[in-house]
């Protein structure tokens, strides 16, 4: 499974979409068009990302454009894995 598929079955899981995020392309925005997607559950996906890809995630490494899109995010996860 590649870091796309992966981070969308988290978004899936995490945000409870019910099958959704499999629709979900790079360009698809996130923070602010998915009502799911709050501060709560922002906090909820960086634990679920960091425990999945065995990354830790600083407070200062991410910000707003980190969860802008999906593109963004999985552009995030892969630095952080490089």
């Amino acid at each position: 499974m590649d870091v796309t598929a992966r981070i969308l079955s988290v978004l899936d899981e995490v945000l409870s979409l019910g099958g959704r995020a499999a629709a979900f392309t790079d360009r698809t925005p996130l923070l602010g068009a998915i009502p799911e997607l709050d501060s709560m559950a922002v906090v909820s996906l960086i634990t679920s990302l960091e425990d999945l890809f065995g990354i830790v995630v600083d407070d200062d490494d991410i910000d707003g454009d980190t969860f802008a899109t999906v593109g963004s995010l999985v552009a995030f996860v892969d630095s952080k894995l490089a």
